[in-house]
This record gives C-alpha cells, structure tokens and sequence, in this order.
C-alpha cells in the first residue's frame, strides 16, 4: 500500500470503531447526533469537500453528490447509522478500486523502468555522461555491466548477455557480440560493450515501446465508451427519479387520498433510492478491466494499443499470416546452386553483388555465401522490381536476381526447381545463368502457435505470402495451416484481406500477423494487425494494432485468450452491476428496502466487480 492507501485504511479502521462504539451508547437527541458526526466527518470529509466542489464548478451529477446528499439526508432524518455506515463502505469500495489499480498499473510501471535515464557517450576528451535525448545517430556509447541500453544499436566491440524480459516477457538472457543489433532497454548483465548508435532516442525501441502503453488508455472500446454515455445521462436521470420519489407520493396522498403524506418515509425511499443508482461499479470496473488487460498482456511481451483492439481481438475468427519473418526464422542459408551455365562461384559473386545494396534476409544470405568483401564500385544501376527482385550492372554487365515473375518480365527462359525452399533464379547479360536454392527456418513454437489458434476458436489459418508456391505449400503443410496463396505482391495481399473483410460474418474479425515494411498496408488495413516486434519494421510496428515484442507467434493465441478473458469479465460486470442495481432500485422505490440493502447494491456490487476486474491480471497460464 502506498501513504494515501494507509491514511484512508486508517480513517476506515477508526471511523468503524467509532461508529460501533457509538451505536451501543444508550445516548439520544443532540448528544447522539453530534457522536455520530465525528466518524461521519472522519470518513466522509473529503467525498463532500468534491461534491462541494462540483456544485460551484456546476459538474453537479458525479458519484460523490449522490453520497453527498444521500447521507447528509440520512443523518437529518436521525438514521445516524445508516448514514455513517453508507459513507464507510463507500470509502472501503474506493480503497479497494485505489489497491486494484495500483496492483495492475504496477506492470505498466515495470515497463516503464526501461526508459534509460543517462547514456556513457564516447568523446574526444573520454567517456561522458550525457541526456539520451543528445545522442546523435552514429555516435559511440558505452554500456557497463548492470546498465540499461539507452538507444539502438549495433554492437562494435565486446560480448554480454542481455536481459530483454521487460520489453518481450521472456526470463532467459540473449547473448550478444560484435555486429549483433541491440535494443534500448534491454539491460547488459555480464561484459561492457561498445555500441554504435543507429537511431535517436526519440526513435528508440524503448521510446516506442512507452509511447504505445502511455497513449493505449485514449483508444476506448464500445463498452467503456457506453458507459461514458450511460453515466451522463444515467446520474441526471436518478436524481429526478429519486426528486420525484420524495415529493409525487406524498403530494398523491395529500391530494387524493386524504391521508397522513408520510413525508419522512418517502424521503427516506428516495434517499435509499440515490445511494442504490450511484454507478460506481460500472464507471470504475469496465474501465479498470481493460486497463488491467493491457498491463497483464504487456507484462507477457504483447503490445495493445488501446482498448479497441482488445475487444476487437476477441472477436478474431480468421488469421491471416506473412511467412518470412512471422512464422518462419527468416535467417536464410544458401542450400544449393542448380542449373548453372557458368562456374557456381562467379554465379553467386553476381548474385551477392546485385543484391548488395539491399538489407533483405535472401539478400543478406547471397552475401554470407558468397563470403567476401563486396566493394559496392562494381554494382551500378541497381534497380528493385517490387515482389520480383532486382536488376543491376556488375562490372558493366547486366544482371538481373529475382523470382520467376521478375524472368517472365525480362522475358527470359528459366528452368523451374523441384526442390523446397525458396528459388532465385540469375540470369547474366541477358541469358539465363541458373537459380540459387535457399532455405529458411521455421520457428521452434509455429506449429504449435497454429494449434492453439484452432483451439482458441480460429476458424481458418491462412499464409499469404510472395514466396514460391511449392516452398509455401510446404510451410503450410508443416505447420497446419489451412489456406495458402503464394507469388503475392504487397498490394495483393491487401486485396485479399479487403475481399475477405468484406465476406466475414457479423461480429467476426480477422487478424493478419506480419513483420515486414511490406507487410505494413495490409497491417493497417486488418482488422486487427498483429507486428513482431523484435525484428520487424518500424513500419510495420506503427501500423499494427498489436506488437509481439519477442516475435514468438505462440503469444498470438494468448493475446486473443486474454482479450476474451477481459471482455468476458467486462461484461459479466455490467449484467451483475445494472442487474443489481435494477433490482434493489425497484425494491427501494417499493419501500421493501432499506439503507443496508442500498449499501450492498453500491458499495458491495463495487469491490465485486472491482475484484472481478483485477482477474484479467491473471495471464500466465492463459
């Protein structure tokens, strides 16, 4: 508990003494009332102090002019108890709603401890101390051991272990060494390392990481937009029907049945009325279960950008997934070189140059084979053909690297491959020179991410992909997944997922699970889109809706299982509390109720729902 949460427990503990203690003294008239005041007081301060405050800032209709008037009412009508007793469980309900949040805001707070607060920047005059937000692009920093990676980088000397699980969920260390990429926040457990920085602070994974929490709670879901609405008109709404209790009744009375217009006792019905109506455990509980949805799912590594995308992930019935780099390593490894007119070594020295001005995974993998240090003077005319390759001039002579769609474009014969993986076929001064096999790997948890989507109520998996048809027919048949297209370009790819939006049934969502910057239109235009956050894009990121910050397509299915735990507890809350409240509304206007039961139907639906609420921090075994 923090200081405020120990003060308010101990108002409680010592209103409650006092008001048992008073209850049982065989005192009355002036006396009794003035005993009665001091626990009132005591508890009750600062609820009127905010209605007082809502009447002069005329924002009159809120939780606390319902308490307000409806204990001040009860204390001038001589129910000291009652009064005293609604203002106590009301403030033991805020105690529990304060500890709820602070329990699920407390993940949000882990996280937000990966926000360096200094970088050991390299000069002239040796290591200083500097603001991250000063470090320019291509600077040197110097990261010791318990330090946290202030800014993105490539690592240029030294070797660590780095503890990633505040930005992806995940408890093992990473080893790391020169040449290998590294994020900020990430925190360096064992050796110092020297770090190149390739982006500014502001641009940091660490940055985007808190700027997608920080601005999560502004994306409302139907339901807390619902009760926004519902609260401002509902609360008007109970006091004129409560207004209209304490005063139609009795008048009916006076009027037309000549009798005694129990003035004392319909008020009393339309003070008990006020403390049922307060919409506490709506307004606090809907919008407590999202935010502690959010925490719980970003403690396990899984990004939500508000709580739109929550509920929309619940409703994901079809899941579309990108291949290289999603569901597959997206480390590729020249496997074999077939067909060749010309020596396979000076096939793939063409090959490596054409490509080394790209950063792609096939790209990067000619150049690993190839082996040597590529001197980008003799590559010139370098031209990418989107979803097909490229084409260049290496030592003056044209080359063009690519699929077989990018041969039919030059009109070049090609011969086709039979072996699995993924085919880039070369041709060399205008005639074909022979393709290059290369194979990528799986993911160790893909098949089993596809499993538990099934099992999670996923109708169809679906791979769209640019890849070959055989290559992805093979993955899909490997890991289980239902529908394939291959040979797709980035904009194919956002038809098709246009096409199947348009043909969902009511109520049903698709997710589309990518990592690429071209994958980044058709992130957007899903329903729900899903980005790996580790190694993908920053587009990408930006796009998607949701961020695996381990790039583990297992966390897929246990996004959508928390998303349906939350919405389910959303809306088990708002049944039990309008239920609730509905009864003991009618109850009360019936006069079948008294105060008592109006302090269950606020305070006690309150710490229920509120408890319920705090469930959705239960995600480990989801």
């Amino acid at each position: 508990m923090n200081k405020k949460q120990k003060k308010n427990l101990t108002r409680i503990i010592v209103s409650a003494i006092l008001l048992l203690v008073f209850s049982l003294l065989p005192v009355k008239g002036a006396v009794r009332f003035i005993l009665f005041l001091i626990p009132y007081f005591i508890i009750g301060y600062d609820v009127l102090r905010k209605a007082g405050k809502g009447i002069i800032n005329r924002q009159v209709f809120d939780e606390n002019f319902l308490m307000a008037v409806a204990t001040v009412g009860s204390m001038a009508l001589g129910e000291y108890v009652e009064g005293s007793a609604v203002m106590l469980f009301y403030q033991i309900g805020e105690l529990f709603q304060s500890i709820a949040v602070g329990k699920s805001r407390k993940n949000i707070t882990e996280l937000m401890d990966i926000r360096p607060d200094y970088a050991n920047l390299e000069t002239e005059d040796g290591i200083e101390e500097v603001d991250p937000d000063d470090v320019e692009v291509g600077s040197i920093i110097v990261v010791k051991p318990g330090e946290k990676i202030p800014i993105d980088g490539v690592i240029i000397e030294g070797t660590t272990s780095l503890n990633t699980s505040a930005l992806t969920g995940e408890s093992l260390p990473r080893d790391a060494a020169a040449g290998d990429e590294v994020i900020s926040g990430s925190i360096n457990t064992t050796g110092l390392i020297r770090v190149k920085t390739t982006r500014e602070f502001g641009e940091s994974t660490a940055s985007k990481i808190l700027d997608m929490v920080e601005n999560a709670s502004s994306r409302k879901s139907r339901p807390e937009d619902f009760i926004t609405k519902f609260a401002h008109y509902y609360t008007p709404a109970v006091c004129g029907a409560a207004l209209a209790l304490a005063v139609l009744p009795p008048l009916v009375r006076m009027a037309f049945m000549q009798a005694d217009p129990l003035w004392s006792a319909w008020i009393f019905r339309a003070l008990t009325f006020l403390v049922i109506s307060c919409p506490c455990a709506l307004v606090i509980s809907i919008p407590l279960s999202f935010f502690a949805g959010i925490g719980g799912a970003s403690h396990e590594g899984i990004l939500i950008k508000g709580s739109n995308y929550m509920e929309t992930l619940s409703k994901v019935r079809y899941a579309a997934f990108d291949k290289t780099g999603t569901m597959t390593e997206g480390v590729f490894e020249v496997s074999g070189i077939h067909h060749a007119s010309m020596d396979t070594d000076k096939l793939l020295e063409y090959a490596a140059l054409a490509e080394s001005y790209s950063s792609h995974p096939i790209s990067l993998s000619l150049q690993r084979a190839y082996g040597k240090e590529i001197d980008p003077e003799r590559a010139s005319d370098i031209k990418e053909v989107g979803g097909a390759g490229v084409t260049a001039k290496v030592d003056g002579v044209p080359v063009a690297v690519g699929n077989a769609r990018l041969m039919q474009q030059l009109g070049i014969d090609y011969m086709d491959c039979h072996s699995i993986g993924t085919i880039v076929h070369v041709a060399v001064d205008g005639s074909y020179a022979g393709h290059i096999l290369i194979a990528d790997v799986i993911k160790p948890h893909a098949r089993q991410a596809i499993e538990t989507l099934k099992a999670s109520g996923i109708k169809k998996t679906i791979l769209l992909t640019g890849d070959s048809k055989n290559v992805a027919d093979n993955v899909a048949a490997e890991l289980g997944i239902d529908e394939v297209h291959a040979q797709l370009l980035p904009g194919d790819k956002v038809k098709f997922v246009e096409n199947m939006i348009g043909a969902e049934s009511s109520g049903e969502k698709l997710a589309f699970v990518g990592d690429g910057i071209n994958d980044a239109p058709v992130l957007a235009r899903a329903d729900v889109g899903i980005a790996m956050g580790a190694l993908g894009s920053d587009a990408a990121i930006e796009a998607a809706d949701v961020v695996l910050m381990d790039d583990d397509p297992l966390k897929i299915s246990k996004a959508i299982r928390i998303s349906k735990k939350c919405l389910r507890i959303v809306y088990e809350n708002i049944v039990f509390a309008i239920g609730v409240k509905l009864l003991c509304l009618i109850l009360s206007a019936l006069g079948i109720t008294d105060m008592w039961a109006a302090i269950f139907a606020d305070v006690g639906v309150m710490i229920i729902a509120v408890c319920n609420a705090i469930r959705v921090l239960r995600v480990k075994n989801l």
